[in-house]
């Protein structure tokens, strides 16, 4: 899968910099996501773990080529939103 990602102007950077994550972390999570739900404005949202045991939701956008994504940023999960995305992992049965 290709992944595009969304560059700062200010910076130059993808945007996903900002918030300390790497391209590799993203796709780290996209690969394994626990939950990929639609977003606001046609966007996807994808929540997981990393390896290192970083919980992340990913938002992005199916890209107009075929098996290709476009990441608009990436954050931390934290507080009451991890809380939650633990609880329905819990009632799921998965962990």
């Amino acid at each position: 899968m290709r992944v595009r990602y969304y560059v700062d102007p200010e910076t130059g950077l993808s945007h996903i910099c900002n918030h300390r994550i790497t391209e590799g972390k993203v796709c780290e999570v996209l690969r394994v996501a626990r939950e990929d739900r639609p977003a606001a404005e046609g966007a996807r949202m994808a929540i997981g773990r990393t390896n290192g045991g970083r919980y992340l939701r990913i938002v992005y956008v199916p890209d107009r080529e075929p098996d290709s994504l476009f990441v608009i940023t990436g954050y931390d999960l934290g507080g009451k939103a991890l809380i939650a995305y633990r609880r329905r992992l819990r009632s799921k049965g998965t962990k």
